[in-house]
């Protein structure tokens, strides 16, 4: 991006609709549009096709993909220069649910195609994080809401980083539930005595050492110890994937 005006790729990828630009591509994403906009008597505007999005309103919760319509006025496009601007689309079901999108538009010097920038959305891009998964994480929401940010834009690299410091940080939330099974099962007093210190270790690996042999069967997945095998994929994700990957 130059002095606030995006840049086209060198190589764009696929051409698709605005519809599909606007419900599945990340923001900080430039794409080749075939329908951009359309002539009428004020010039050439803005297309302004429904687009299907999740509604979460109560009206709306479970009925899966819904049509949006645009609501903000439509937009004249001039040939082969930046249009910046905001849009917003209103569920049609509910008539509540809003979503706004901040785009930058260029429609080619012929034709209806041409290149969106896609800024920034709200309510964000992705899925919607369960409530249970919030509850679960507990004090550690912010950390996995900056991961999720990063997923949606692309940054998996970044992403993998939050996620295993989630994991590290819950730790000691983990083991303590694990310890509770433990007990349940009537595991020996040898065992739980591996959680408690496996409880005072600050590195994680350390901690995971000290209670891998305690760990129930019931717990293990094909009898793999379950935290260093979630350890082990953020790290092989941190460490070797691409951005991509």
């Amino acid at each position: 991006m130059t002095d606030g005006i995006p840049t086209e790729p060198p190589a764009p990828p696929k051409e698709t609709s605005l519809a599909e630009f606007l419900e599945v591509i990340p923001p900080d994403t430039n794409c080749r549009v075939v329908s951009l906009g359309k002539a009428s008597q004020y010039g050439f505007m803005q297309s302004e096709g429904d687009i299907r999005l999740p509604c979460n309103s109560e009206e709306c919760k479970g009925k899966g993909n819904l049509r949006f319509a645009l609501k903000s006025n439509q937009q004249t496009l001039p040939r082969a220069q930046w249009k910046f601007l905001f849009v917003t689309y209103l569920c049609r079901n509910c008539q509540k649910t809003e979503k706004a999108y901040a785009l930058a538009l260029k429609l080619d010097e012929q034709g209806a195609a041409g290149v969106a920038h896609k800024f920034g959305e709200v309510p964000p891009f992705g899925p919607e994080v369960p409530a249970r998964v919030i509850t679960l994480i507990g004090p550690d929401r912010e950390l996995f809401l900056s991961g999720r940010r990063a997923e949606n834009r692309g940054l998996g690299i970044g992403a993998f980083a939050y996620y295993r410091r989630v994991v590290e940080n819950q730790k000691g939330r983990i083991i303590q539930e694990m310890a509770k099974v433990a007990q349940k099962l009537g595991s020996s007093q040898d065992d739980l005595a591996l959680f408690e210190a496996a409880l005072k270790e600050t590195q994680f690996t350390a901690a995971v050492d000290k209670v891998k042999s305690a760990i129930p069967a019931s717990l293990r997945i094909d009898g793999h110890n379950p935290l260093t095998l979630l350890h082990d994929a953020l790290s092989d994700g941190l460490h070797e994937g691409s951005d991509e990957e």
